[in-house]
């Protein structure tokens, strides 16, 4: 490393000797920075879906907020870097986030809830971002390793659409992943693409998936029916073919979108009971399959000392 002072509380990019540093001796710093942060958070899961279209910033961001509202300390971190809208579903598109010493400060939302996303360093909304895989990597790097989370419960990672760079870059990065919440709608072609992202967290030795079922099922105004839109039932099939557990269904509820497009979570107004009542399930159900897992991992660790 070099000669002079490294300022190990400063990432490689922003520090003013990294030149002089081996590739090897930045890895292992950055990688050091991140597992010091991480050391705080309890829980990190992604929130993950084969295809785009079915809703999974939605889940993210509702999720968040349902568990924020639980009384946990919840992180949400953007990994969606070419199609960023958590801060547009929040509210917080003009927010810029702070900075001291120790790391970059997230934005907290009036839940509670702790919020990055490369939207906020944008000059435009309307500014497109066109990375290669290195970039991707090393911002999402930085958004673990750099950003000040804190002690928290929950550390929630919005993944774009796929099976891409950024969900390989966070697999690699965080070695104790507790697992991936996988957002699919009941037609036959999103399940295509949703079991192969089952597939694909397997073959990162992810320990927990669960599957959502979005858009499933829609109850008519006007005569109370339930009209199946885009079929129902078919993410439940899936989850049980392929011996996951299934988290549970969100109906379609038009409130949703204005709700999103407004940046007030559907779980943070008055009303909408069924499909709030669907999002807190889906928490509960979530949260039980990472405790049991957490004492499994205890029952272990107390067993090698």
């Amino acid at each position: 490393m070099s000669t002079e002072k490294c300022d190990e509380k400063k990432g490689c990019q922003s520090c003013e000797t990294s030149e002089k540093c081996s590739q090897e001796e930045k890895d292992a710093h950055e990688q050091k920075m991140l597992d010091e942060k991480m050391a705080y958070v309890k829980h990190k899961f992604m929130v993950v879906s084969g295809k785009g279209g079915v809703g999974k910033s939605t889940v993210a961001v509702n999720l968040a907020v349902t568990l924020a509202k639980e009384g946990y300390d919840v992180g949400l971190m953007d990994a969606d870097i070419h199609g960023p809208n958590i801060p547009k579903m929040l509210g917080l598109e003009d927010e810029r986030p702070g900075a001291t010493k120790e790391g970059l400060l997230p934005i907290t939302t009036i839940h509670g809830l702790k919020v990055i996303s490369i939207a906020f360093f944008l000059q435009s909304k309307d500014d497109a971002v066109i990375w290669r895989g290195p970039l991707k990597h090393s911002l999402i790097i930085q958004f673990l390793g750099e950003v000040c989370w804190g002690d928290l419960d929950y550390l929630i990672i919005d993944l774009p659409p796929g099976t891409g760079d950024e969900a390989l870059s966070v697999a690699h990065l965080l070695k104790s992943i507790d697992g991936a919440v996988i957002v699919t709608t009941p037609q036959d072609v999103a399940l295509l693409d949703s079991r192969k992202a089952v597939t694909f967290t397997r073959q990162l030795k992810i320990p927990l998936v669960g599957i959502v079922e979005n858009m499933s099922g829609f109850n008519c105004p006007h005569c109370n029916k339930s009209i199946d839109l885009f079929k129902k039932g078919g993410g439940e099939k899936a989850a049980r073919d392929m011996l996951i557990p299934f988290l549970g269904r969100i109906p379609i509820d038009p409130e949703i979108v204005v709700s999103g497009d407004s940046g007030k979570p559907l779980v943070a107004i008055p009303g909408h009971e069924e499909a709030k009542n669907a999002f807190t399930e889906i928490s509960k159900s979530w949260r039980k399959l990472l405790e049991e897992k957490s004492k499994v991992g205890d029952k272990k660790s107390a067993q090698v000392t």
